[in-house]
């Protein structure tokens, strides 16, 4: 079995997952930092989100579409629950844990039924009003903030099941291209000159995320479909060099010039991910020294994305409280952060996600040869 296939997935795109993964984290830590959109120092690490939908999508195809039309909807969807929901889980319930750890006024200030309350519907995937708010961001999940994204993802697994999986080629490059255009026009018009949003349940922000969702996870089947070919030297040090300097590249223009920043996050998303995937997945291999490294950071990819914030929360406290708004002040701090994240995401796969789905998987899957570890 070559170095692009182990246990039926691309070992390079896992591996990119991760470092969009660990820049996720450093954008989190930046924010407490941050006066404003212009000041964040990992200043694009938000449209990693867009760079998952659009591995989501390639990765759905890839798996499914050769079983598109045997494997049933009810299937698919236990799959999906098996391959997502343990770590949306144990990502609550650290949420609330932390929530009330870290103390201050908002603890204080939030009765005990509402994060209760806030706890079972973060369980259950559903997303709140801001009315139902604890920390006073207005998130849909204000335990564990960044699983907005997971639910934008649900919703991407429900339209490939019911509607994507049976479009032919012509169909989906049109509705492809539809998306791309609907998602240059908002980003090229947006007041803000940034693709930023989704994370609130108003009729914006949701419409903002099912922008961030389609183009990316439209792009990401078709490329599976086709499956085009771009073979590079080092494809793994280069593409995710290439993507770290994407999420990584300041603002672009400042308030002034807002439409050069919007160009390019345009750019990054309906050109350069796609060209990212393509070269990852064209891959013949990824080399002996790189392997290892490699399969850590596809191990870690979304354990780490569902848990950090939590520590991320108790490291904004640490700077609100002892007044470190400089970067060189809390860098110590930061540091920690990062590596309890890296290690607690480590541990996590290692002693609850990995078993506990390979558990489901041979309860449920019976019969069925391609593990649900594979999409």
């Amino acid at each position: 079995m070559s170095d692009k296939n182990i246990s039926g997935h691309f070992l390079i795109l896992d591996a990119l997952r991760g470092v969009a993964a660990l820049i996720v984290l450093l954008y989190h830590i930046g924010e407490a930092h941050a006066v404003d959109r212009f000041t964040q120092m990992f200043n694009h690490g938000y449209l990693a989100v867009d760079f998952f939908f659009i591995l989501s999508g390639f990765v759905i195809g890839y798996a499914y579409d050769s079983r598109r039309q045997t494997l049933s909807v009810g299937r698919f969807c236990l799959k999906r629950l098996i391959r997502l929901q343990p770590m949306v889980v144990i990502g609550v319930l650290i949420g609330a844990i932390f929530f009330y750890a870290g103390g201050g006024d908002l603890v204080t200030s939030a009765p005990l039924s509402r994060v209760l309350l806030l706890t079972l519907l973060g369980l259950l995937m559903i997303p709140v009003p801001a009315a139902l708010d604890v920390r006073g961001w207005g998130e849909t999940y204000p335990l564990n903030g960044p699983q907005w994204s997971l639910f934008f993802e649900y919703i991407a697994n429900l339209l490939y099941v019911l509607i994507f999986r049976y479009l032919p080629k012509a169909a989906l490059i049109v509705l492809t291209a539809a998306a791309g255009i609907v998602t240059a026009v908002f980003l090229l018009t947006n007041p803000n000159g940034d693709i930023i949003g989704g994370w609130q349940l108003t009729p914006v922000q949701f419409s903002v995320g099912m922008i961030r969702l389609l183009y990316p996870f439209l792009a990401g089947l078709l490329l599976a479909r086709l499956r085009p070919q771009i073979k590079i030297p080092l494809p793994f040090p280069l593409t995710a060099v290439l993507l770290s300097v994407l999420l990584l590249m300041p603002r672009i223009g400042g308030a002034e010039n807002l439409f050069a920043n919007a160009l390019y996050e345009a750019v990054c998303i309906l050109f350069v991910f796609p060209l990212i995937i393509v070269i990852g997945s064209s891959a013949d291999g990824i080399g002996r020294f790189a392997r290892r490294p490699a399969a850590f950071l596809g191990r870690i990819s979304y354990p780490l994305y569902l848990i950090h914030y939590p520590f991320i929360c108790i490291y904004y406290k640490y700077v609100k409280e002892s007044g470190e708004a400089t970067t060189a002040g809390a860098v110590g701090y930061a540091v920690l952060i990062v590596v309890g994240s890296i290690a607690a995401a480590a541990l996590i796969e290692r002693f609850y996600e990995r078993p506990l789905r390979r558990l489901l998987t041979r309860k449920t899957a019976a019969g069925d040869r391609q593990s649900v570890s594979d999409c």
